[in-house]
């Protein structure tokens, strides 16, 4: 048996080669599995769970068939960190803290989307801690459709022209803020995504931090069971 964890599909309805990629693996590739974790960023972007489009209703029904198999979780992203219970019950999924620590095959291990690691953007640590309070979620989700809908296009492209004037290090997460939650949380590995950089690092401590993949090029899941540890590239149209 295995635990699956995948992040940073940044699904949309133009991009269909991607939904179509996740159909197929929560149809082909959840056998002998345990549970699955998916580490946030599932879509683009997520306005409110009464607005939701068409095509993630769509994908709420198919999650939802698969959770009949298997428990499905879910950890919020910089993207959809608005995804609430109703959405969550129509996928059948369980919403997590933030960050959640879990024993993984006799591995203490804490698991985290990953943008709260990268310490040294700090503006977009301030706008984090802003968009995380109680009343700022509030009063975005009593805005008129229109407005959100607006706010969240601005957004988008705010950080994508932003996200291109910063640099690796900055972008990336700090070795200090890693190595601060794995002592805070008592735990041998962590696993999370956001970077976009997957990969199984090493650690001088003896720890472990492994970073799921995204699925604009491809599709990528990471299998962890109790002998093995292994990033898995799911290519598009196969």
């Amino acid at each position: 048996m295995r635990t699956l964890f995948v992040g940073d599909l940044h699904l949309s309805a133009d991009r269909p080669d991607i939904t179509q990629a996740f159909l197929k693996f929560l149809e082909t590739q959840l056998q002998d599995t345990d549970a699955l974790y998916i580490l946030g960023d599932l879509f683009e972007v997520w306005v409110g769970d009464d607005i939701a489009e068409p095509f993630a209703n769509e994908l709420a029904n198919a999650i939802k068939k698969a959770s009949l198999k298997l428990p499905i979780f879910f950890i919020h992203g910089n993207r959809d960190f608005l995804i609430g219970n109703r959405f969550a019950q129509d996928c059948g999924m369980t919403l997590l803290p933030e960050i959640y620590t879990i024993d993984l095959y006799g591995v203490p291990s804490v698991i985290l989307h990953g943008d709260s690691l990268c310490t040294l953007d700090k503006a977009y640590q301030r706008f984090r801690r802003f968009r995380n309070q109680s009343w700022a979620k509030w009063l975005y989700a009593h805005l008129p459709k229109s407005k959100r809908l607006g706010i969240a296009a601005k957004l988008r492209s705010k950080s994508q022209s932003s996200n291109q004037q910063k640099s690796y290090t900055i972008m990336d997460v700090e070795p200090d803020a890693v190595n601060e939650l794995l002592k805070v949380t008592d735990t041998q590995q962590m696993i999370h995504g956001h970077t976009h950089r997957p990969a199984i690092h090493q650690l001088p401590n003896g720890k472990r931090r492994i970073v799921v993949g995204d699925w604009y090029e491809q599709g990528s899941m990471l299998s962890v069971s109790k002998d093995s540890v292994e990033l898995i590239e799911l290519p598009f149209g196969k």
